[in-house]
């Protein structure tokens, strides 16, 4: 059985992959703040408050077409839950599809998530200069 921490971030997981507006917002505190810190073909961006992370789901619900989200490993430190994946999507008036590799940093107390941090890669594999 997952810790607390770890249960609301699962909730909120799987209000995303339901696309439940209301479950989703429902796992964040008044005050929370999430920080995506861009990657080579998204902007940073910081949604600030409940109403913040409100919109972050209505733009996610309303403009991207997703094709996988995979949650890889979830670890917790404390209060701080740690989450590794992947995704790939489709955003409205583009045509390619964009993938990233991500680590999502939660905070969470009295039950909500406080914080959000997403460190986030777009740069494909094959890109990456090797170092032997």
């Amino acid at each position: 059985m997952p810790s607390p921490q770890i249960a609301v971030v699962e909730k909120m997981f799987s209000a995303f992959a339901a696309k439940d507006l209301d479950a989703a917002v429902s796992t964040v505190s008044e005050d929370t703040l999430w920080i995506h810190h861009g990657t080579q073909k998204l902007p940073s961006m910081r949604f600030v408050g409940k109403s913040g992370v409100r919109q972050f789901f209505e733009i996610n619900f309303n403009t991207m077409s997703v094709t996988y989200f995979n949650v890889s490993e979830i670890i917790q430190n404390a209060n701080l839950v740690i989450a590794f994946g992947n995704e790939e999507f489709t955003m409205a008036g583009r045509d390619d599809a964009l993938a990233q590799k991500w680590v999502q940093i939660y905070t969470v107390e009295n039950g909500l998530i406080t914080r959000m941090e997403e460190f986030a890669t777009s740069a494909d594999e094959k890109s990456y200069l090797v170092v032997q």
